[in-house]
């Protein structure tokens, strides 16, 4: 069955993005260091990445991800992962540039983000990025599980992953997987009943 996953690296105070995060600093000062346990300098992946995650990333169907994440990567030139669709929720109409990009499609809120992301998907798992997109995400119900790099660095400012809860989100651990350049936390979320 698919799932709604957010799959983000962390530095351990709780930084995805590094100060002066912004459109011509795309993830702040310091943000490679949140991605050295994954990609090689020409940004292929390192080896020794376990496995698990290789088979997830294939698993990927469709991404959602927040209006600002994408303009700071120009929409990652309209494929972020192997030719799936693309999904980012904003209430502003996109750039009209946007539409040299077939892949990526705005829509309005979480909710509809996710629906057209899992039909999308064909059973594959929808990816998320992004604090906002997160936030938004739990506070509606629709984020399943939760895939957190852990990278062993204080960043001591920047954008934080979980500034903005509604409330308190009961998590079960799925898997700890330890290597010397991060710990990799997988987590289901508890659906309130």
């Amino acid at each position: 069955m698919a799932s709604t996953v957010l799959y983000m690296s962390m530095s351990l105070d709780g930084y995805i993005a590094g100060p002066n995060d912004n459109p011509g600093n795309p993830g702040g000062d310091g943000f490679d260091r949140l991605h050295d346990w994954m990609w090689t300098e020409d940004w292929k992946i390192r080896p020794g990445v376990p496995t698990e995650f290789r088979q997830e990333w294939d698993r990927t169907g469709a991404l959602i991800a927040g209006r600002r994440t994408a303009e700071q990567v120009n929409h990652w030139n309209g494929d972020n992962h192997n030719g799936v669709p693309i999904f980012i929720v904003s209430h502003r109409p996109p750039d009209p540039a946007v539409a040299e990009f077939p892949l990526v499609h705005y829509v309005t809120d979480i909710e509809s983000a996710v629906a057209q992301a899992l039909a999308a998907a064909r059973g594959e798992d929808v990816l998320m990025h992004g604090a906002s997109v997160a936030q938004r995400a739990l506070e509606s119900g629709v984020l399943d599980e939760l895939q957190v790099h852990l990278v062993p660095v204080l960043f001591g400012g920047g954008l934080r992953l979980f500034d903005v809860l509604p409330d308190r989100v009961e998590l079960d651990v799925m898997r700890v997987i330890d290597t010397p350049e991060a710990t990799h936390l997988r987590y289901r979320v508890r659906q309130n009943s």
